[in-house]
Order: structure tokens, then sequence, then C-alpha cells
């Protein structure tokens, strides 16, 4: 396949992803790699990109006329646009110019407008059963009487903006909140939620004009440095298990449904679920990302490839892309770390451990 494709936010792990699974699927395609940071890692990757080139911040004044010459020149067929604040102001020139600069599957603004922001997910989801128990604080207006009747000790803290692991902390009584907001003067706003026991699950989705093509499930079982880390979670995981229970994909469906209905808007493009089940098992809502998960390319690997369905779909192939709820072969786990290549394999090959 011969044409040249954009990918923006290089130096993040998910845009490496997507680069990589595109040069296995189209060596012939052309990637060009753009980034707000000269020391963006994918800059500097071997054979991953064609043409390396840094661009201003989404917000920048400047982002728009560079972004429309870099599509111009370099002849830009799609792209796929990562970052979350792109994302947002990708939407937000559709709606006002009724066109993008180039093919992209990205969710409507609405959706990004109510799901980048935890705080604002929690009260688009605000007296459902989809999410935990959740109030918006922040260092100037802690809110210790509205966590003390609402939540209760423990619960867990994060920032409301950010990665999964960023600001978080479980806290087991008032002087824990009371130090970590003073350590974390610099955020801006927190979510506290109920802290829940069970597993974190993940599902990735993709909607095209409403419809739920398919989805996938995952179980996010350890996290990649996690011994740094005061919660224990940094937003990675080294350890996972590809899943096939369809409650939780069910689940998540459900969900996109009832945030159709509130919005107003039908869904378009990649959603990423992030869940905990609680002391019950039942599903929580932690977090819903409008782009690529950072396994994306992983789940490629065992058969559930959003980057080349996402391709089919902006080169007008949408009707090649396999739909339904996904099942995996059985026992695929995957290993990832820092600095290497993620290992995908079955359980039953795990050395067994020593008692």
């Amino acid at each position: 396949m011969d044409k040249t494709i954009l990918i923006t936010g290089i130096g993040g792990p998910t845009p490496r992803s997507i680069a990589t699974r595109l040069r296995t699927l189209y060596p012939e395609a052309k990637l060009i790699g753009v980034d707000t940071n000269t020391r963006a890692l994918g800059f500097y990757m071997d054979g991953l990109l064609d043409k390396c080139m840094t661009v201003p911040r989404a917000d920048h004044e400047e982002y728009w006329p560079e972004m429309k010459k870099i599509v111009k020149e370099m002849g830009i067929d799609l792209a796929f646009i990562q970052p979350e604040k792109e994302v947002l102001e990708w939407g937000k020139y559709y709606n006002e110019n009724g066109d993008y600069i180039c093919p992209v599957l990205i969710p409507p603004v609405e959706y990004t407008e109510a799901l980048m922001d935890k705080a604002a997910m929690a009260d688009l989801l605000a007296d459902t059963d989809y999410i935990p128990k959740t109030v918006r604080i922040s260092p100037e207006n802690p809110g210790y009487n509205r966590i003390e009747k609402k939540i209760g000790y423990p619960c867990w803290i994060r920032a409301s903006i950010g990665s999964g692991g960023l600001g978080s902390l479980k806290l087991s009584r008032k002087e824990d909140l009371e130090a970590w907001l003073f350590i974390h003067k610099d955020i801006e706003e927190f979510t506290v939620s109920e802290f829940l026991t069970g597993r974190h699950l993940a599902n990735q989705m993709l909607y095209i004009e409403g419809t739920c093509i398919k989805n996938a499930g995952l179980h996010c079982a350890e996290y990649v440095m996690a011994d740094i880390a005061p919660s224990k979670v940094t937003g990675n995981t080294s350890y996972g298990k590809f899943i096939n229970e369809e409650p939780l994909l069910e689940f998540c469906e459900e969900v996109m449904e009832y945030i159709s209905h509130k919005l107003s808007v039908k869904p378009q493009g990649v959603y990423s679920f992030d869940l905990k089940e609680d002391n019950k098992g039942d599903l929580k809502v932690t977090e819903i990302n409008i782009r690529h998960m950072a396994y994306t390319g992983i789940m490629a690997k065992v058969g559930f490839d959003l980057v080349d369905d996402t391709l089919k779909y902006l080169t007008g192939r949408a009707s090649e892309i396999e739909k339904g709820r996904f099942n995996y072969p059985s026992d695929y786990i995957f290993l990832r770390d820092v600095d290497i290549e993620p290992i995908i394999m079955k359980e039953s090959e795990l050395l067994r451990d020593r008692e």
C-alpha cells in the first residue's frame, strides 16, 4: 500500500506502537512522525519513520498553519492523531470548518471534552452504577467532609487529567490526604473515589457512525516499575492477560450507549476503557481514553488489530473489517518492560514460582 501516513505525538509509546505496526503491515508506506519535543524517542528509532519533524503545541496559534503545510508538502493521505489535546483540537477544527485537513478517525469533540477529564467523566456518569462513588477536590478546596460523608476511607485519589498513575495513591486516613495534597500542589484538580479491590481490566473498542464494530479485553495484572510508585500503579502494564469475557465487553458497550444518549452524539473512533472490579466483582469505569491504548500493537499481534482496521476505514475498505466481539486464542499473555520489545507467549509456558 503506497500511502503517506502522519503520526502525531511520536515520542509516546502508543504512537510508536502504531508506527511499528504500520511498518510491519505496510513496509512500502511512508511514515511521517511529528512531536513537539526534539527529544521524542520515535525520531531516533532506526527504520521507524521516513521523516521526522517538530511541530508547535496543539493550542499554539502556529499549530494549524504548520500542520496544513505538512499535509500539503508531504502529500499526507491519512493521519493517526494520538495525544488527547491534539484529538481535542482536531475535533474543534472539524466543528468549526466541517472537515479535517486530512482523513482521520477520531471521536467527536463532545466525547473528547466529556472523557479526557476524569472529573468531567465522573459528572457525566454520576448517579449510575457504572463508576465508583467519586468527588472532585483540589489543594485549595480539599473537601475533607465530603470525602468522609460520601466515600470514607480507604479511598483512591488520582489527578483528574493525565495518565492512570498520575497523582495516584490509596488513602487510609485524612492525614494521608493532607500530606498528598501538600506534595502535589502543582496538580490543579483530583478525583477521589472508593477504593476498588478487584482486578484491573481494559477494553478497546472501535466505533463507526454510532455502531460498535468490535471490541476486546485485557487483564492488567502487574505494572511497569510499580515499586517506585507510592500507589504501586504506574499506568503501564508489565504483565497482562488476553481475556475473553463477554460481561466485560457487554458492560462497556452499555456504558457507551448511555454516554451517546447523554451527549446526543453518535460515537465514532477508538475508545479505550480502564476498569476495576469492586469487592463483589462488579465492574466500575475508572477511565475512558479517546484514542488507542498503549497495548494496541500487542493486541494486534494476537488478531485484534485496530491499527489496520483504522487504515481500512480511512482508505475506503471498511467492508473488510471483521466485526463482532473478539475472541483471542486461549491462554495468551504479554510481558512488557522499559527499553525492550514486549513478549507475547502462552501462560502455560511461564516458569513456575518456587515455593
